[in-house]
């Protein structure tokens, strides 16, 4: 068994990244939308302005309360994308009830689209361009596959999650390299008929222990997005980690995985934007 070390290539990435905003004429500059007061959304925007400032991005956070027109934030996405010294806007999601999604996220401009979420950059994606901005998490996952040599050509692949986050973009991405996927969610009556035949199976449900050894393959690999804190308030994803990995070939550890590729690979979306806008 082989754990797949999110960690360790997201600070090489990030190392890299350092050493190229070190060559540019000015720092990268990434704005974010906060809306409400959900605990962990507060908490990954900390992790992401402070993987910003390690690297020499400028990171500007802007808050807003539950309670706030839809409106005043779109008007502040106006404002940024007619800002030419922010080279990427990211919403972080879920955004609070009430608020519309694509209504929000719509309003980005697809050039400072860095977290790969409006429509174009979706239908980008679909069509294998590589002007697209891919979906931190989805990105993260590919990255640490090519790292390791995983190969997802004709490999049964099963996500469960059918986000546009990161679900259905990275579904796209494994089909575009020749993957036989299949997407599962809550309305999916029994995943094990799915997960016993993956050879790459993505979970990122919020689940505890949802995958456990039963229903895995054997020497199948396992990427595990899920975070959640269980009963001794320890950090866990969805995966059976201590059953499960005796029985796969790769793994992804909670935390220490996905968790850092995402952020790692948010940044390279900010210092890819900022090289294009600046050519």
């Amino acid at each position: 068994m082989v754990i797949l070390d999110g960690k360790t290539l997201a600070n090489k990435i990030k190392e890299d990244i350092k050493n190229r905003i070190e060559s540019l004429n000015k720092r990268p500059k990434l704005s974010i939308i906060l809306v409400g007061d959900d605990f962990a959304s507060h908490k990954y925007v900390e992790m992401k302005k402070k993987a910003c400032e390690e690297v020499g991005i400028i990171c500007e956070v802007y808050p807003y309360a539950k309670e706030t027109k839809e409106q005043i934030v779109i008007n502040k996405i106006n404002e940024l994308n007619s800002d030419p010294s922010v080279n990427g806007i990211m919403v972080q999601l879920p955004l609070p009830k009430g608020f519309s999604r694509e209504n929000i996220v719509e309003k980005i401009l697809p050039d400072k689209d860095v977290d790969g979420l409006t429509t174009v950059n979706f239908s980008k994606i679909t069509n294998n361009d590589n002007q697209a901005y891919i979906p931190a998490t989805p990105k993260g996952i590919m990255t640490l596959l090519k790292e390791y040599n995983i190969n997802v050509k004709g490999k049964n692949v099963v996500i469960i999650n059918d986000s546009f986050q990161i679900g259905k973009p990275l579904k796209e991405m494994m089909l575009g390299q020749g993957a036989i996927v299949n997407i599962c969610n809550k309305e999916t009556p029994d995943i094990s008929v799915f997960t016993k035949e993956a050879d790459i199976l993505v979970v990122a449900t919020g689940v505890i222990n949802l995958i456990t050894a039963d229903i895995v393959k054997d020497g199948g690999t396992i990427i595990d997005v899920g975070i959640n804190k269980n009963s001794e308030g320890k950090t866990v994803g969805d995966v059976d980690f201590e059953n499960v990995s005796k029985k796969v070939e790769y793994i992804t550890p909670v935390p220490g995985g996905i968790g850092p590729m995402t952020i790692a690979s948010l940044l390279d979306n900010v210092v890819i934007a900022y090289g294009r806008q600046n050519t």
